[in-house]
């Protein structure tokens, strides 16, 4: 959007965030239940937004502590996904950056934001309408297929 009075331009840019595809020897993946809005009850990977001038590893290490009490060791990039943050037609656009991780440290237990955390295996995943984003319908079907 331009100002028609002083020609500032706002540029509608992409909220960046970072997420957790966190697995236990089991190789079952970490799941939180969102307790707040948007898409409150719903399943979603622990993670959220950076701080300005944060780097993106340094925001998913904090908001694991922040949201489940633990510590992690963070592992391959599994990949970017572009979502809206809500769902009406204001809603943000998010870049979404996804790593592999595993627990160091900590005892799990849901804080912040989050009303439960749960562990599910590959071919038990909550069905698409069970997922907070849509960006999650596309990654986790692809963590459990082991893509990338």
């Amino acid at each position: 959007m331009e100002c028609p009075v002083c020609g500032f331009v706002h540029y509608a840019n992409p909220v960046p965030a970072a997420a957790a595809l966190v697995v236990d020897e089991a190789g079952r993946l970490l799941l939180a239940r969102r307790a707040g809005e948007p898409d409150a009850g719903l399943w979603d990977t622990p993670g959220g937004f950076l701080d300005e001038g944060e780097d993106p590893r340094t925001a998913l290490r904090r908001e694991l502590l922040e949201e489940a009490a633990v510590e992690i060791e963070i592992g391959d990039f599994f990949g970017m996904y572009l979502d809206r943050y809500g769902g009406g037609a204001d809603a943000p656009y998010v870049l979404n950056l996804v790593w592999k991780a595993s627990i160091v440290g900590g005892k799990l237990a849901p804080a912040d934001d989050v009303s439960e955390l749960a562990w599910f295996a590959r071919d038990a995943l909550p069905p698409p309408q069970e997922l907070a984003f849509e960006w999650l319908a596309v990654a986790l079907p692809a963590w459990a297929r082991g893509v990338p």
